[in-house]
């Protein structure tokens, strides 16, 4: 089970910092440093001199090997040989994509622009669907030997397992919580075994619209940090929120474009609210872990309020109940 954050990894990364690795690096940098939306690692725009800027990606100490890291970094330069758009980093002369500067793993990648795309926009998911099955198509070609799978243990019971050890559940909330997420685990794992022979592919891992940018009509991938092995579900289903119809609907737009480039299986519409459940509790179990790092003490001040655990048991609760219903509907036209 993994244990609460003791260093603050980050701490010491100055602006001077940031720059200087940059440097070492062969960049000239102008002096302009702008802190990007990431907590889990830290991720920086640099000016350079007479050029474009760039990203500057900082890795959380201990977090993932090397191996990992290049794993990663490996999957997305097959994507874009393949001119699918998805941002892998820059290399440098001898081919490298990951360095260490001082205490820190860094990698650089190309900036793009773009917004989020719209995803009341039928045509916006028809080409989202469409670039995500073209990734899983490259997925699917092998599979990941260092980065992890998708599963009910590390993405639901360990995270549980670590609140509770660490005592963050308040005590007048305990016994729900415990007996509830007892349920959950029966029941994910249900869901799970209706569908035990699907396919695991390597995966995004975290497709969700933040890591979407709309730019020049089509949807481009960002961040593959979390790259894991698991059901193709797995990138289309953040996609999907809101009440039944709404999903349905967008279900289609989605699965029409994917179905135009790879078949979908539609059993893994077992899968959705399970994953669903799994991300929320493992949401949780994130912020726990890394509640001693002052950045996200300052993000996140509505973490571990008495407000925070009775609204997530209530959420957990109705994912109980939509555990119980029957998967969305897909057919082929």
């Amino acid at each position: 089970m993994s244990q609460p954050d003791k260093a603050l990894p980050f701490q010491q990364l100055s602006p001077d910092e940031i720059l200087n690795s940059v440097e070492s690096l062969g960049y000239a940098c102008d002096g302009h440093v702008t802190a990007l939306n990431s907590y889990e690692n830290r991720v920086y725009q640099i000016g350079i001199w007479d050029s474009k800027p760039i990203i500057a990606k900082f890795y959380r100490p201990q977090r993932w090997t090397d191996e990992s890291i290049r794993e990663e970094h490996a999957y997305t330069a097959e994507l874009f040989e393949l001119e699918i758009p998805a941002i892998t980093p820059l290399r440098d002369a001898h081919g490298q994509t990951l360095f260490q500067t001082g205490p820190y793993r860094i990698a650089l990648y190309p900036r793009v622009g773009g917004r989020a795309p719209e995803l009341d926009d039928p045509d916006h998911l028809l080409q989202l669907g469409r670039c995500l099955a073209r990734i899983h198509n490259v997925g699917a070609v092998k599979a990941f030997v260092h980065r992890p799978v998708i599963d009910i243990q590390s993405l639901a019971r360990e995270p549980v397992e670590f609140l509770l050890a660490n005592h963050f559940i308040p005590a007048d909330l305990l016994p729900s919580y415990t007996a509830l997420t007892q349920h959950l685990f029966t029941a994910i794992e249900a869901c799970f075994a209706r569908v035990k022979d699907c396919a695991f592919i390597r995966l995004h891992g975290d497709c969700h619209i933040g890591n979407i940018l709309w730019y020049d009509d089509a949807p481009f991938l960002v961040d593959f940090d979390d790259a894991r092995m698991g059901p193709a579900v797995q990138d289309l289903w953040m996609f999907l929120s809101g009440e039944r119809d709404y999903m349905q609907a967008r279900l289609h737009d989605l699965l029409e474009g994917y179905c135009e480039f790879r078949d979908f299986d539609a059993r893994e519409l077992h899968l959705i609210e399970p994953l669903r459940t799994m991300r929320m509790l493992h949401y949780a179990g994130w912020l726990a872990r890394r509640w001693n790092d002052p950045a996200f003490l300052q993000a996140f001040p509505w973490f571990n309020t008495q407000t925070y655990w009775q609204t997530h048991i209530l959420h957990l609760k109705e994912q109980l109940a939509l555990l119980s219903e029957p998967p969305l509907e897909w057919q082929r036209r």
